[in-house]
């Protein structure tokens, strides 16, 4: 949002949450490289299966809890997509509308069943 760099996010990111367990950190920092170096390939399925929205349209929190949920399908497959589509809703309830909640369920959802043919 802020444009700001890869490094800049990471460094503000640790700053504001010293402290962090070395396994939670070390999984962030996973799912944030994942999300940063894929983003082409994440925004492009998002898109794919956001009927009628483009990236730029999409609420900041939406789209950035949209990428973070993809980017842990594309990362970590082992992980329940059900796991990952829930903890978005938690986030999504907390920080955004009901409407977004529908809307990121949605999507989340038609991109994990994609994935699943395709795996």
């Amino acid at each position: 949002m802020g444009k700001q760099t890869v490094d800049q996010v990471r460094h503000t990111f640790w700053a504001e949450h010293e402290g962090t367990s070395d396994e939670i950190r070390g999984f962030a920092e996973d799912l944030f490289r994942v999300a940063t170096d894929r983003v082409a390939e994440i925004d492009k399925l998002i898109e794919g299966h956001a009927d009628h929205w483009r990236m730029e349209r999409m609420a900041a929190v939406d789209r950035n809890l949209l990428r973070a949920g993809v980017a842990e399908f594309l990362g970590y497959p082992e992980t329940p997509r059900a796991v990952v589509i829930n903890e978005a809703l938690e986030i999504a309830r907390k920080f955004s509308s009901l409407e977004s909640v529908q809307f990121v369920n949605g999507v989340l959802d038609s991109v994990a069943k994609d994935l699943g043919k395709m795996a």
